[in-house]
């Protein structure tokens, strides 16, 4: 049998912000990719096409996503628990708002243990690359996002990024700063690790740069085995990033 050229790809959390424009991209580059999405619900999967390739199934239930994960290369896990505001916050009032967690979508049943079903069904089916996306912060215990919902949401996530680690298969870990909704392709990416980008003026990112690094990521072997944080310089500052061979050059750290 003569080697494929393209690369299976199967993206979870696919119906979410930032997995649309994964599964998007990957679809755009039919000659490179077999792309495949994983959502929760059929309303998802209407919502981002309705394709074949998207399979429907829960993270947090095991069996239900190995038909998604059987035969492909590699896995791309966008997966992650959501705070709902509390309805009749005012913000003309002043204060915060509250948060929550929707019974069984804590952040321990998704960004642990969902995340942990996705990484034992990837290895069970020998999957060659795993890309995790984080995200910053989770060096701080006492972080601000840990507190909504009281669901330590990045916790959850520092310890699936550990066990990914730990796991022995091929991995990419990446952390990206705060989401932003605007285009990608007009900043200078920078990476660093350990949170030091927090403690800089540069630690936001537009989702759209996030999932061009992901797809891009595919194509390298020297960003297997590592892991870092993702953020960006503003539009007016720097050169736009092209060159992410040069980009991922900058990674050194295993976790």
């Amino acid at each position: 049998m003569a080697e494929s050229p393209q690369t299976t790809v199967l993206v979870t959390g696919a119906g979410g912000r930032t997995g649309q424009i994964v599964y998007r991209k990957l679809k755009e580059k039919r000659d490179k990719y077999i792309a495949r999405g994983l959502v929760r619900t059929e309303e998802s999967k209407q919502k981002i096409g309705g394709a074949e390739d998207v399979f429907i199934g829960d993270i947090r239930d095991a069996e239900s996503i190995v038909p998604a994960i059987q035969g492909i290369d590699a896995l791309i896990i966008l997966t992650s628990a959501v705070p709902q505001m509390k309805p009749g916050f005012d913000p003309t009032k002043g204060g915060r708002p509250e948060f929550y967690f929707d019974d069984g979508a804590f952040p321990e049943q998704v960004d642990w243990i969902g995340q942990k079903n996705q990484i034992d069904a990837a290895k069970a089916a020998g999957v060659k690359h795993v890309l995790l996306v984080g995200s910053m912060g989770g060096t701080n215990p006492n972080h601000p996002l840990n507190s909504l919902g009281n669901g330590n949401i990045l916790v959850w996530k520092r310890k699936a990024e550990q066990y990914l680690a730990d796991s022995g298969l091929p991995y990419t870990i990446i952390r990206p700063g705060g989401l932003l909704e605007k285009d990608g392709g007009n900043r200078e990416l920078i990476v660093g690790k350990d949170d030091e980008l927090l403690r800089t003026g540069d630690k936001t990112i537009p989702r759209a740069d996030v999932a061009e690094v992901c797809v891009q990521a595919l194509n390298y072997e020297e960003i297997k085995f590592k892991a870092f944080d993702l953020a960006s310089k503003s539009e007016e500052v720097g050169e736009p990033t092209k060159d992410f061979k040069a980009l991922f050059s900058h990674i050194t750290s295993r976790f």
